[in-house]
């Protein structure tokens, strides 16, 4: 019986117990722990530029306020890589497939940036809900839509980076079923679906990093608005 596309986007279990959670846990095992050497290896080293680099460009246009969530970001940040890197390797699960997941992790932190503007400066939060100059008849609905948007925030955080990863695994099994097929009967037409299959696997390595990326950074673009 031929399994269903979608079959690999389901959260595997051993005895009953869900997987998740280890395939959660896995990505930091693989991290490699700094030394109390002075002198590190090139991994470290290239591991510790590339946090620093990154750290630096995204809490580039936020004040002071915004550096006490360096740690969260970076680290979030390199957790999301590692997880969408993992889920392109063979007969692996790709936990950022899951949009409860993925909703988990949007959901507190946009939460947690709307509650430090509405505690640090309630007037300038609120005042994001009615732009400057708006005619008075148009208030009321200006209001309830930028309401209805603040609140899809989290939303569109976690539908994107579940709908972008589960397009590119769908695209990259189809692509592979097809050159299956087509191998016996036309091995030209195979080999070059093959290679254009190829292509779309270092697209979506690209993809995986760059939705990992984008995710983080909407999210200090919310922290942004209310530090």
């Amino acid at each position: 019986m031929m399994m269903s596309f979608f079959d690999q986007f389901a959260s595997p279990s051993f005895l009953g117990i869900p997987l998740i959670a280890i395939a959660i846990a896995l990505p930091w095992i693989l991290f490699p722990t700094p030394p109390s050497r002075w002198l590190n290896n090139r991994l470290i080293t290239l591991q510790t530029w590339f946090i620093n680099r990154f750290t630096n460009q995204l809490l580039l246009p936020l004040n002071v306020g915004g550096h006490k969530w360096a740690l969260l970001f970076a680290s979030l940040m390199v957790f999301l890589i590692t997880i969408n890197m993992l889920g392109l390797l063979p007969y692996t699960f790709t936990p950022t497939t899951q949009l409860s997941l993925n909703m988990g992790f949007a959901v507190p932190l946009w939460l947690a940036t709307v509650i430090i503007g509405m505690r640090n400066q309630p007037t300038v939060a609120l005042g994001h809900l009615l732009p400057e100059g708006t005619p008075v008849p148009l208030i009321p609905v200006l209001i309830i839509i930028e309401t209805i948007s603040l609140f899809i925030r989290p939303l569109a955080l976690g539908v994107r980076l579940t709908a972008n990863l589960t397009a590119g695994h769908l695209l990259i099994q189809l692509i592979a079923t097809a050159v299956f097929v087509l191998l016996p009967m036309m091995p030209t037409v195979a080999i070059l679906t093959a290679a254009v299959l190829f292509l779309l696997t270092l697209l979506e390595v690209a993809v995986a990093m760059i939705q990992a990326y984008v995710f983080v950074l909407l999210l200090s673009l919310y922290l942004q608005e209310n530090v």
